[in-house]
């Protein structure tokens, strides 16, 4: 045992941690460790790019590109198009794929009328990858 690898004399603790995979940790008189697992099932490249897309688009509209997005006034058609933005990530997410009338009803909407807070790459490419998983 090198001089690096012994515990502190004296008493008290050591601790040596090289990798932690699966669990949680926690230290100290007061330590809470808490685990959350998600699994994402993703069938194919086309969905991923899409689950990815729909995860950013979902985060830009959420924290808003104008000052009324900022404040949690979302205009009523942009509360929509995140709540089926949502459905879409969560039916990728338990299955891999999403279904073919969400995602054509999501395209339209976004196509005819992009939520007032959000940028247009961010829409076009949530358009372009649904245009993936269609095609």
């Amino acid at each position: 045992m090198s001089s690096d690898d012994r515990p502190p004399s004296g008493g008290g603790a050591h601790v040596q941690i090289n990798a932690v995979h699966g669990g949680s940790l926690a230290f100290g008189d007061h330590g809470k460790a808490e685990s959350t697992n998600v699994t994402t099932v993703v069938a194919d490249r086309a969905h991923g790019d899409l689950l990815t897309a729909v995860r950013a688009l979902r985060r830009e509209l959420g924290e808003g590109g104008n000052e009324g997005a900022r404040t949690g006034a979302l205009p009523s058609a942009d509360d929509e198009v995140v709540a089926q933005l949502g459905e879409i990530e969560g039916e990728i997410t338990r299955t891999g794929r999403s279904s073919r009338g969400l995602l054509v009803r999501v395209r339209d909407r976004l196509a005819e009328n992009a939520p007032a807070t959000a940028t247009g790459a961010a829409v076009a490419t949530v358009v372009q990858a649904i245009a993936e998983v269609l095609a």
